[in-house]
């Protein structure tokens, strides 16, 4: 670089305080100037004075949409880098037009995200969920009921995104059978999806009529809206566990409600269709089902986990190295 770049924050001023420790921003500061006003309305006339001056964007949750009108406030912008997930709700499409480098800490996020995911995957085999919930309503049931155990179970994975992945990646060790289905992966990518782990590619309704526990994965595109309907739910085999930690506009809600209203099968949701749920909402009822308010992802002390990854992107943008989360024009959309 000719000169020392400006970088301006926006996002969410509590996000930063999370994802932007002081040991991070002395990191920046020996290789950029950090602009310390955190941008949280990029119509306030000090934002204006600041996207003036800046060469990099660094975002985070909460940060306003980024169109024409803020793009043209900044005029020496070359690289706009997110310190969380999706970029699709915070960057109009004129960022990519107009040639500016996107990254995002996506990779970072899908870590924690895969963590909750097989917890929740073990949890499910042992019937914990189920199991607390009748315990709490004075129902001490046998542990040795032969539905419950993770030896040998069939975890059917929908979806081989970042998460997906991971989430085989960490379930290799447990001795699950491991299926997946997603209409990007060939025979021979299935194979290479992870050496120690065995992973058997299958359409969508073989892996719902053969999976104990099936996992979610899958981008919210037009093409997977309620992916799992009526007529999908029906192929689970009772008993069946279904976890979704990706989207809620996978699953049709209300046929979800009608698939568990009789225990039949179980889910555990940390997203859904609305989110939140309205209060009293008949899912929340259920005792087979388990929801959570959508906290799989990066919380607290694993928010610094993105701030890590974008504050080393940065740096890779100053030694004009190439940026590990870059996100091209062409791959918008099949991200979530």
């Amino acid at each position: 670089m000719s000169h020392r770049m400006t970088v301006a924050i926006a996002m969410q001023p509590e996000v930063a305080a999370l994802a932007l420790t002081e040991e991070l921003i002395a990191r920046l500061d020996k290789n950029a100037q950090v602009q310390p006003d955190v941008i949280v309305d990029f119509t306030d006339p000090a934002a204006r004075g600041n996207l003036a001056d800046a060469d990099v964007l660094l975002t985070g949750w909460g940060c306003p949409l980024v169109d024409d009108a803020v793009l043209d406030a900044a005029p020496r912008l070359r690289a706009i880098v997110h310190a969380a997930g999706s970029v699709k709700h915070h960057l109009a499409p004129e960022v990519w037009q107009r040639g500016i480098l996107v990254s995002s800490a996506a990779s970072a996020n899908a870590l924690p995200v895969a963590q909750y995911t097989v917890g929740a995957i073990l949890l499910a085999g042992k019937r914990a969920f189920r199991l607390a919930r009748d315990y709490a309503r004075g129902q001490y049931k046998n542990r040795l009921a032969a539905d419950t155990g993770n030896h040998e179970r069939v975890v059917g994975i929908v979806g081989a995104s970042r998460t997906g992945r991971l989430v085989l990646e960490l379930l290799a060790p447990h001795g699950f059978q491991l299926l997946v289905s997603d209409p990007t992966l060939d025979a021979l990518g299935a194979a290479g999806l992870h050496p120690a782990a065995q992973v058997e590619l299958v359409d969508l309704d073989d892996l719902l009529r053969r999976s104990d526990i099936v996992s979610l994965h899958a981008p919210a595109l037009p093409e997977t809206h309620h992916l799992l309907d009526d007529r999908r739910l029906a192929l689970l085999r009772d008993g069946a566990v279904l976890i979704n930690t990706a989207r809620g506009q996978l699953i049709d809600t209300e046929a979800l409600l009608r698939n568990c209203a009789d225990g039949r099968i179980d889910a555990v949701l940390d997203v859904t269709d609305p989110e939140p749920l309205p209060a009293g909402h008949p899912l929340l009822s259920l005792p087979n089902v388990t929801v959570t308010p959508h906290v799989a992802g990066a919380m607290g002390t694993e928010i610094r986990r993105l701030g890590e990854f974008a504050v080393t992107e940065i740096e890779r943008l100053t030694a004009d190295e190439p940026l590990h989360g870059r996100i091209r024009a062409d791959q918008l959309a099949q991200l979530a």
